[in-house]
């Protein structure tokens, strides 16, 4: 069953120097670098809200996001939906229409991640968590 709830946002940038500046004191975020979290890209973590040992959020209602390089399939602003199963989302999203930009990637022990393209041409953000509730 997919849960559908928003969970994650990414935002690109062309200079992570400049964009981590901006956002740790326009809004306090604490940015972490995730090395090897994409293949060959760097990516920050930005979290403005309380975390558990492993960097997932505990506060109801909050998401944290991250900051990457402006490329593919990364180019605009993403939200990323949370799924209880990522395999039956891509399956359900290519039925209706969309297109998958990034197959099912693991991350670490944490859980899955991919991309994905609606049928409105939007890059949307794909999640599914290691944790069982």
């Amino acid at each position: 069953m997919v849960k559908g709830k928003v969970t994650h946002f990414e935002i690109p940038v062309d200079k992570m120097d400049r964009a981590k500046k901006f956002y740790a004191e326009a809004f306090g975020w604490n940015l972490m670098t995730t090395p090897g979290a994409a293949p060959g890209q760097e990516y920050v973590m930005a979290i403005g809200t309380k975390v558990d040992a492993k960097g997932m959020n505990t506060e109801v209602g909050a998401i944290n996001g991250g900051i990457i390089a402006r490329g593919k399939p990364v180019k605009n602003p993403v939200i990323t939906i949370e799924v209880d199963d990522m395999d039956a989302a891509i399956e359900k999203i290519k039925k209706l229409g969309g297109k998958i930009l990034m197959p099912k990637t693991s991350m670490a022990e944490m859980g899955f991640f991919g991309y994905f393209e609606d049928s409105e041409g939007n890059t949307m953000g794909l999640w599914q968590s290691s944790r069982r509730m």
